[in-house]
């Protein structure tokens, strides 16, 4: 098998787990190429000849992933997601194993699916994302806990919305489809898999596939607010499937075009952009190809 490795250096702790990996899925006749990088060589650049692989194996956070899925969408090159970053949401959602002999036996299963990936323009930049991206709080949170994520790890997020309780709120136009909304909040979701840190779900269901994406007004005027709905998504775990409260607002679009007034940050899989609102965004349906578990497969396969 040939396997390319992406590598992030600059991610999460800098354990090195990738090279577990590497040595327990190597086997005669193989061939694994690890390009990396620690930020100062763009990983766009890693994958010019990513296509002549059988596998890709994207060793960061979410960004890194997000990255690497949006580079090789629609070519039908199979992904891994290796959770080397703070949070490794895509690989949570995904019920992908984190423990690198774990990941290895994964790959040479050979079992994928294909899921949508987003894509949103802000200022003339493109960005592909695999989770959610939005503007708002979210963002802010974003870019408060960049700082300490090596110290704290998915805490970092935690103490970023601690420190910023009372965040700007903005009166929202949306184009939805086709359809003009109007709203105020604290930020925007565009939530394509709906789960995030603490295995909270931002909405009841996780269709990553069904080329729609979720649009969440977080309508609350203080970060207290939304403790309700942080509850009920802790709450569906359960299966008890309670309401969001008030807190949100939930659209569902193809499409979708966002102005705020004023303006608010812009993010996508855990990046903060430093750009602001307006963007237009859309669904690219089905373009990334994911190795994925029993469980994930179970999860996602029929949807």
């Amino acid at each position: 098998m040939k396997l390319l490795v992406i590598n992030n250096l600059a991610s999460g702790f800098g354990e090195g787990s990738v090279y577990d990996f590497i040595r327990s899925f190597a086997r005669d006749g193989d061939e694994v190429c690890v390009r990396s990088t620690d930020g100062t060589t763009d990983v766009r650049d890693l994958l010019g000849d990513a296509e002549a692989f059988d596998a890709v194996v994207a060793s960061g956070g979410d960004g890194t992933v997000a990255t690497v899925s949006y580079r090789l969408a629609n070519t039908g090159v199979p992904i891994l997601p290796f959770p080397a970053g703070t949070a490794n949401l895509l690989a949570a959602n995904l019920a992908s194993p984190m423990e690198p002999h774990a990941l290895a036996k994964l790959v040479r299963e050979e079992r994928t699916l294909d899921f949508d990936l987003g894509e949103i323009e802000v200022d003339g930049h493109r960005f592909g994302f695999g989770i959610m991206a939005g503007a708002g709080y979210d963002a802010a949170i974003m870019h408060g806990a960049v700082p300490a994520k090596r110290l704290l790890g998915p805490m970092a997020y935690f103490s970023a919305a601690l420190a910023n309780p009372l965040p700007q709120t903005s009166r929202f136009k949306l184009d939805l489809d086709g359809e003009h909304v109007e709203s105020e909040g604290l930020g925007i979701l565009l939530v394509n898999f709906s789960k995030i840190q603490f295995d909270i779900t931002v909405t009841h269901d996780n269709e990553p596939r069904d080329g729609v994406f979720d649009v969440v007004v977080l309508k609350a005027q203080n970060a207290f607010e939304l403790i309700p709905a942080l509850l009920a998504g802790l709450l569906d775990r359960g299966g008890d499937f309670p309401d969001r409260t008030g807190s949100l607002e939930i659209h569902r679009a193809r499409e979708v075009r966002v102005e705020a007034d004023p303006p608010m940050e812009v993010q996508y899989d855990g990046e903060a952009t430093n750009l602001t609102t307006p963007f237009t965004a859309h669904i690219m349906r089905r373009a990334a190809r994911f190795f994925v578990s029993e469980e994930g497969w179970d999860l996602f396969a029929e949807k």
